[in-house]
């Protein structure tokens, strides 16, 4: 039998529910927990909103697995426009952006990775000259050797240029041995993605395992580990090991979604921790929204109840 997480995946891919779902008001309405918006706009109001509370934002325009190069250069084009939002902002490395290379074109035959480093490029490069960075997003686990090769690439020139990990993947405890060096910007996270036996993990104390596993590489390495969880228990163990190893506030962060645990993201800021948002938007917003009820049942626990309440 499907597990809800693999039938919630399933659904994220099917154009028929797609369209059942983005026509849903309620739906909309709960959305606005998760997602900042649809235009650059609405981004751009929540980043000043969450930085003027002290939390740090990663701006994430949606939109992953463009089927031909228009619409890579569409998304190239939405990242350059919203760094050229952010720039009068003058908020540095506290706004900074990520990116899904499927969203470039990594997918599309005949030289996808080549594209994707073409057009992610100029994103790199308009990311430094205002004073902040680019973290490319991990995607399925078949992408990661092309994701690592766009990223080796960009830190040639922008050396800042931060990495994403998955903690369930058999292979991302070498992958972090391999990214834990000076300088590195490495994104510790558990892992949203269906992947099978052969490849990851698949119950929850063992990715915990894992997480925990890499979270020693990551912290006790030379780099800026990012801690990308919601999990009390492995914020605790990231806490612990800062301090046992003398890492300051500045040397590593926390970084949790936007619309989860708000109240929590207050109160580490509050408590000196570097604390980061992950602030998607746009239109393309149904595939992020359902990965983030795969995650937590609490998340699908809450959507259905708004949709039960909502007249």
């Amino acid at each position: 039998m499907l597990s809800q997480k693999a039938l919630l995946l399933g659904a994220s891919r099917r154009p028929e529910l797609r369209r059942l779902v983005t026509g849903t008001p309620a739906t909309c309405r709960v959305v606005d927990r998760f997602v900042a918006g649809e235009t650059l706009d609405d981004a751009l109001a929540v980043v000043r909103r969450l930085t003027g509370e002290g939390i740090a934002v990663t701006l994430d325009h949606l939109g992953e697995g463009v089927t031909d190069r228009a619409e890579a250069v569409r998304s190239r084009d939405a990242y350059l426009a919203l760094l050229d939002g952010l720039a009068p902002l003058d908020l540095g490395p506290a706004a900074e952006v990520s990116v899904k290379l499927s969203a470039f074109g990594q997918a599309l035959p005949g030289g996808g990775t080549d594209l994707a480093l073409e057009l992610v490029r100029p994103v790199a490069e308009a990311a430094s000259a205002i004073g902040t960075t680019v973290t490319l997003d991990m995607e399925e686990s078949h992408t990661i050797d092309s994701t690592l090769t766009v990223l080796a690439a960009l830190r040639r020139d922008h050396p800042g240029t931060g990495a994403v990990l998955q903690a369930a993947l058999h292979r991302t405890l070498d992958d972090a041995a391999a990214l834990a060096v000076p300088g590195s910007r490495v994104r510790l996270v558990k892992g949203a993605y269906d992947e099978p036996p052969s490849v990851a993990y698949q119950g929850r104390h063992e990715v915990d395992a894992a997480y925990a596993r890499c979270l020693g590489v990551l912290v006790r390495g030379p780099g800026y580990p990012m801690v990308g969880t919601h999990d009390p228990r492995l914020l605790a163990v990231a806490q612990r090991l800062a301090t046992l190893v003398g890492r300051t506030p500045d040397s590593w962060e926390v970084q949790l979604l936007y619309g989860i645990r708000t109240a929590e993201q207050r109160r580490l800021a509050a408590a000196g921790c570097t604390v980061r948002a992950y602030v998607p938007y746009g239109v393309d917003w149904y595939g992020y929204f359902m990965r983030r009820l795969a995650e937590r049942p609490a998340n699908l626990r809450f959507f259905l109840r708004s949709l039960a309440t909502t007249s």
